[in-house]
């Protein structure tokens, strides 16, 4: 006898969703076992155009460099796990610091500060994506293909997306810190540029594409793309600094150790600070300022001004001298320029230079000049710092280093109005705005954020120092003509010497009101000249 409860029984598992195929087994029964007209065919619309809740790593990281691409992503609903996640944000962060640390030549150490910095960003493009997909969230896609992930699949998605350009990018500088001479000449600049410009775009652009698929509105979409905008715009301009820098002492150590730089067992020559000495240092600015020669109603006079203190290496003590005698000779200036020099041999003829002495001396300068007609020129020969101070070192003695805000004080607080200033230094492109006036010119060796060149046991005179003032400067009275003709030298000489963390790229900024005053000193150097008379005698 036949059980029919059994046999319905066996019918309708004969018929369930799973015997159809896998891509039926998404049907939803009803709790009542009998599956209604209308439910059945929704739920075999869902199941054929679902896409699984997970997908695997891979999966991932081909859809985000499909974006960079401009492809939709076939992410569907699917969100990363928080591990997928944290691997695809740490591996593309391992690729560019990677990257970045071939856009410095030579030997590089890590700046957490400069990697740090670069966060902020990230945690701002966060909230703005957050922000601009928040409404598309809570209502169905239009296009049953659009990602509907949610801000974890945007995330994972948008930090592949502009990998590929950004890491061309990286490629770009790290030619340039590699070849620089790739790229000497005007056109050669202009095709960086451009080559720049491009990547930059494409960054952007990316990341806009990918976001508005999540997004779904043409207005949040703007927004969003206007603020990724504003917040590349912001970091490139307001927080410069790298994730890798030129680790200048083990390039030091590499060039002793290969014999480049003399020898290393030589030892500067060490201060003996007796009590004698230090008695003897006390009137010598004193002494020296009362020395000045006055100035002259009606002509426009020079005054120097030359500060070096770092005591460890010769080259500061000779360029420093070298400019000294050059202003005097050439510029009128003979009775009126300070030398301040840390040295152990100069001990009882200059006084030291200290940020104390700097700041003393511009105010004993000032009551000898013409402080609204004469024109102060300041040198300063160190080595520089990231953070632009300017070094200072004279053991025994505790010297503190010199900032541009200091020396900025002090001319402010002279009243002396026409001044010429001059950083030969690493990093010294950072004094530029500091001291920036309409009745000042000011020239550095480098940019703020690169190295100068030319200091050392066997360097002469530092690159900068050479070829401004050693050379042209003998050459012409024009101050903005002897850096405009010495900067294709320094740059040919520092790809000659192998200068391994790219181009120097000193900087000049010359104010409105001083370029009449340095014209008219020019015009009034280059007559005496010609009438053969040394300056240095007609200024008597």
């Amino acid at each position: 006898m036949k059980d029919l409860h059994a046999e319905k029984k066996s019918a309708w598992a004969d018929t369930l969703p799973s015997q159809w195929g896998p891509e039926f087994a998404k049907i939803e029964i009803p709790l009542d076992g009998h599956p209604g007209l209308p439910q059945p065919a929704q739920s075999l619309h869902q199941a054929t155009t679902a896409v699984p809740t997970r997908l695997p790593l891979v999966r991932w990281l081909v859809e985000g460099l499909r974006a960079t691409f401009f492809y939709r992503p076939r992410t569907g609903a699917s969100t990363p796990t928080p591990w997928q996640l944290i691997v695809l944000v740490m591996a593309g962060t391992a690729l560019l610091l990677g990257m970045a640390r071939l856009e410095v030549a030579g030997p590089a150490q890590f700046n957490p500060r400069g990697w740090l910095m670069s966060l902020w960003s990230g945690l701002l493009i966060l909230w703005l994506g957050w922000w601009a997909m928040a409404p598309a969230q809570a209502r169905p896609a239009d296009d049953e293909r659009a990602p509907t992930g949610g801000l974890a699949a945007w995330y994972a998605l948008s930090s592949w997306a502009p990998l590929l350009p950004t890491l061309a990018m990286y490629g770009l500088l790290a030619s340039v810190a590699h070849k620089p001479s790739l790229w000497a000449g005007d056109v050669a600049s202009m095709v960086l540029w451009v080559i720049y410009g491009a990547l930059t775009v494409w960054i952007i652009a990316a990341l806009v594409v990918v976001s508005a698929r999540f997004i779904r509105s043409s207005a949040r979409t703007t927004v969003c793309a206007a603020g990724l905008i504003g917040v590349i715009a912001l970091g490139t301009w307001q927080f410069p600094d790298r994730p890798w820098e030129f680790d200048a002492e083990a390039a030091q150590a590499l060039a002793a150790a290969s014999g480049d730089s003399g020898d290393p067992a030589a030892e500067p020559v060490r201060l003996t600070l007796t009590q004698t000495v230090f008695e003897a240092q006390q009137p010598l600015l004193p002494q020296q300022l009362q020395a000045l020669a006055p100035e002259r109603p009606g002509v426009a006079d020079v005054y120097g001004l030359v500060f070096a203190p770092y005591a460890g290496e010769e080259v500061f003590r000779r360029e420093s001298t070298m400019v000294s005698t050059l202003l005097q000779e050439r510029f009128d200036a003979q009775g009126r320029v300070i030398h301040l020099l840390n040295h152990a041999d100069t001990a009882a003829t200059h006084a030291w230079a200290t940020p104390q002495n700097l700041q003393r001396a511009i105010a004993g300068l000032a009551q000898r000049m013409d402080r609204d007609a004469d024109v102060l020129v300041i040198y300063m020969t160190s080595h520089g710092a990231r953070n632009h101070e300017l070094a200072a070192a004279h053991w025994p003695l505790q010297v503190p280093p010199a900032t541009p805000e200091m020396l900025r004080a002090a001319l402010d607080e002279s009243g002396i109005r026409n001044r010429v200033i001059a950083v030969s230094a690493c990093y010294s492109g950072g004094w530029i705005e500091p001291l920036a006036t309409d009745s000042t010119l000011i020239m550095t060796a480098a940019d703020a954020t690169h190295t100068s060149y030319g200091c050392g046991t066997r360097s002469e005179l530092t690159f900068f120092g050479r070829a401004v003032f050693n050379e042209q400067l003998r050459q012409t009275h024009s101050f903005s003509q002897a850096f405009e003709k010495a900067v294709p030298l320094i740059a040919q000489r520092e790809v000659e010497a192998g200068k391994a963390d790219g181009f120097s790229n000193p900087q000049i900024r010359v104010g409105t009101q001083i370029a009449p005053v340095l014209q008219a000193l020019e015009e009034r150097l280059a007559t005496t000249m010609a009438e053969g008379v040394p300056v240095a005698v007609s200024a008597r």
